[in-house]
């Protein structure tokens, strides 16, 4: 099974400083029908403009990811951690017992774009823990590369989750395959270009939520940019 979600179709809303995409329920947008899929909780895609951003404020018992695509965001949290994630680059938080953190557009001229995800983690109670790299661009040619994992997968940055992400960018004709594990869900958005999954079409800004799919083939129609989600259901 394969769901998609038209770009337009995603919640969107502006507020000025910040023009952002939310795919899942989150803050002023409530859906009890779209609160997840699977341990995957939020995918916000958001557009902060030059010198703005998210003051201090708290999350805990969540894993949260943040992908930049263009710009560099200013990182600050109650734990000292500090510094600039540039484009290209993955930051996870763990925020576990509770942590407070700011991002900001570190830029005073350029917008900044970015992913935020957000997965439900297998324990509660952890202590808060925060870490970044820089993947180089090359490395997600014509290839799925994974950027975060439950720490099982090398040179990933680590969550606590039994959840995969992948990033790719692929010429036009390009093409990528997945396979995962049975009872296991995805989530692919296309970040840019155009690209096709098990022959399901998405432009740039599009979502797929994949079910009952195991193997997975990811054609690009253009040059395009991707994100790639292997998920667990949510245990109950």
């Amino acid at each position: 099974m394969i769901k998609t979600i038209k770009s337009e179709e995603r919640h969107h809303a502006n507020f000025g400083w910040l023009d952002t995409h939310w795919h899942f329920s989150f803050d002023s947008y409530h859906d009890p029908a779209n609160m997840n899929w699977g341990a995957l909780r939020v995918f916000n895609d958001d557009i902060v403009e030059p010198g703005q951003g998210f003051g201090m404020h708290p999350h805990r018992d969540m894993e949260i990811i943040t992908y930049v695509l263009a710009g560099e965001i200013e990182h600050k949290d109650s734990t000292g951690n500090r510094g600039l994630i540039h484009p290209g680059e993955v930051q996870v938080m763990s925020a576990g017992t509770g942590i407070l953190h700011s991002e900001y557009n570190h830029s005073q001229e350029e917008p900044l774009h970015f992913l935020q995800i957000w997965i439900l983690p297998r324990r509660s109670g952890l202590k808060p823990r925060w870490e970044q790299h820089q993947f180089a661009p090359s490395a997600r040619k014509e290839k799925l590369l994974p950027v975060v994992s439950g720490g099982e997968l090398k040179g990933t940055l680590a969550i606590d989750q039994d959840a995969q992400i992948y990033v790719s960018a692929l010429p036009a004709g390009g093409e990528v395959k997945h396979q995962s594990q049975p009872n296991r869900k995805a989530y692919l958005f296309a970040i840019e270009g155009e690209v096709s999954v098990n022959g399901v079409k998405l432009q740039a800004g599009d979502q797929a939520r994949v079910a009952d799919e195991p193997a997975l083939s990811i054609k690009a129609a253009k040059d395009s940019e991707l994100i790639l989600l292997d998920l667990p259901e949510l245990q109950h």
